[in-house]
């Protein structure tokens, strides 16, 4: 399809043939292409994000969705240029098609890919890699029509204008770039926040078939049979007719997939601006569950042991002061006021809507006992990293990071050296660090990088778990794992600055830790043994028996 370059002879006619008959004046029919060149990049950048951002939100791993999505796309950009030279010779009409197939595909990627994954994403055996599948068939398609528009565009504007192919070239892709910049930023600023992912991709798809088909059939229109002409409109307005009665529909749709998703006990869904926060349940003796961006992280039937387990063993010793990093539910700071002699409790969240959930909601501010009623308790909007840098030196007795899954690559940077190197300047002299380290019987070199990690920066560590109830296969989107495979007990880390181990210690009235048989601690160790981490043997790693 490459084909060799051939030296023309002089007096051949060019490619694009003769100039084409334009209602207005050559000056102001480049300008209307590269115009149009401007918005169609901001729409194909959209879509590719789009797609990134709802792979992410309902497969997972963030870094491996953007990878497949951008990588798939960009090879079919190659693919699409090379078969659109096969249609120069038809450009208009060839440009026309592609806008509204483009549309319709891009706008309506989301609600598609949504609804395989709410709709057959359990169904498992054949299908278990469909949504998955159907990610990159999208991304496959996207990227083959948007890369057909640059070549097509080259030639509509070289037959307004002939102009040297160097500078034709670069006022293309000028307009392409600086589109490219609106669409990335309009994407995460404007269409996220205040439309959300499906409204956002049907309103893209508007946009873009509204400029292919004014661009065609306004300006180009002498160029096209009569037939085309009529072909073109009645698509362009069959696209508008699709997406505006998905965009009528979404809200019906988007409530429908989310009971598919997460059961018919939905109470809230909204989107924070930094996350979406569903709450299910909480009503009628229903136990309340909270899910942010999908993922589990409140859970009515195990939070109490959880948090238990999370705050009460880092609080035996001094704890008038202390700091929650996270913990926005509130549910961490409940157990922290169980004790009397708590003078101050400072939360550093940075979802300030999942804040106003909490005191505001009467099922969650009643699971967490009203915390943010209590005088003593001080919230701050922030994002913990950078509020620990201009944090007071030895100001917390105790450092409590209820934070999000260390299996999550957007919350990397909260389990890293840096971040516990920050945490260990805060803490007062025989102060307690806690860290929630993911669970330990799924992911136990994860549990142990995060130990390793305390230890680096200079902390002395005491790994615990605790088990949770086997509620088989969980409710949302974060199906990476099934029922066999469910995460059974939540690993923890307490740690204190030095060389000393904390002495272990948990609330009578809590949850007690499963022993660990001589069997599962040999177990335990020779997989250990496995993971090394900065050339430190995971297996050496102080790991108690109850």
């Amino acid at each position: 399809m490459i084909e060799p370059h051939a030296p023309v002879r002089p007096g051949t006619p060019p490619p694009w043939g003769a100039p084409a008959r334009l209602p207005v004046r050559p000056g102001t029919g480049r300008f209307l292409v590269l115009a149009c060149v401007f918005v169609c990049a901001a729409c194909g950048l959209v879509y590719e994000l789009e797609l990134v951002a709802l792979a992410s939100y309902l497969i997972g791993d963030s870094v491996t969705q953007a990878s497949v999505v951008l990588s798939v796309m960009v090879f079919a950009m190659g693919i699409g240029s090379l078969v659109a030279k096969r249609l120069r010779w038809h450009a208009a009409a060839a440009f026309g098609a592609v806008e509204a197939t483009l549309a319709l595909t891009g706008g309506c990627s989301a609600m598609a890919l949504y609804a395989v994954f709410a709709w057959t994403g359990g169904w498992g055996g054949l299908w278990a890699n469909g949504p998955r599948c159907l990610l990159v068939a999208f991304s496959l398609a996207i990227g083959l029509l948007i890369g057909a528009e640059v070549p097509l565009l080259m030639e509509l504007i070289q037959r307004i204008r002939r102009q040297d192919a160097g500078g034709a070239v670069a006022d293309l892709f000028a307009a392409d770039y600086v589109g490219a910049l609106v669409g990335g930023l309009a994407f995460p600023f404007l269409l996220l926040p205040f439309l959300g992912q499906l409204t956002g991709a049907l309103l893209t798809g508007t946009v873009n078939v509204v400029a292919g088909g004014a661009l065609v059939l306004g300006l180009f229109h002498r160029d096209l049979t009569r037939r085309a002409r009529w072909v073109l409109l009645i698509a362009n307005l069959t696209v508008l007719g699709v997406l505006a009665s998905a965009a009528v529909l979404v809200d019906d749709f988007e409530r429908a997939a989310r009971h598919a998703v997460y059961g018919k006990d939905v109470r809230v869904a909204l989107q924070t601006g930094v996350q979406e926060v569903v709450l299910t349940g909480g009503t009628h003796g229903r136990p309340l569950d909270l899910f942010l961006d999908g993922r589990l992280r409140v859970g009515g039937r195990d939070e109490r042991r959880y948090h238990e387990a999370l705050v009460q063993p880092a609080v035996h010793g001094p704890h008038a002061r202390v700091l929650i990093l996270g913990g926005g539910d509130g549910l961490a700071a409940r157990e922290v006021l169980r004790h009397a002699d708590v003078r101050r409790v400072d939360v550093v969240e940075l979802d300030a809507g999942l804040v106003r959930l909490a005191r505001h909601d009467p099922a969650l501010s009643r699971l967490n006992g009203h915390a943010y009623d209590d005088d003593r308790v001080h919230v701050t909007t922030a994002d913990a990293f950078c509020w620990l840098r201009g944090a007071p030196a030895a100001a917390y007795d105790v450092v409590i990071a209820d934070l999000p899954d260390p299996g999550i690559t957007a919350s990397t940077k909260l389990y890293s050296q840096e971040f516990y190197g920050l945490a260990r300047r805060v803490l007062a002299p025989g102060g307690r660090l806690v860290v929630h380290a993911g669970p330990v019987s799924a992911r136990l070199r994860v549990f142990w990088t995060v130990d390793a990690t305390l230890r680096a920066a200079g902390f002395a560590t005491a790994p615990y778990r605790v088990p949770g109830h086997d509620s088989g296969f969980a409710a949302g989107p974060d199906r990476s794992v099934g029922a066999s495979r469910a995460p059974h007990d939540w690993g923890f880390i307490l740690a204190a600055p030095g060389a000393s181990t904390p002495e272990l210690n948990l609330d009578p009235r809590g949850p007690r830790p499963r022993t660990l048989t001589r069997t599962a601690l040999a177990a335990d160790a020779r997989a250990a043994a496995r993971t090394r981490i900065g050339g430190l043997p995971a297996s050496t790693l102080v790991h108690p028996r109850y």
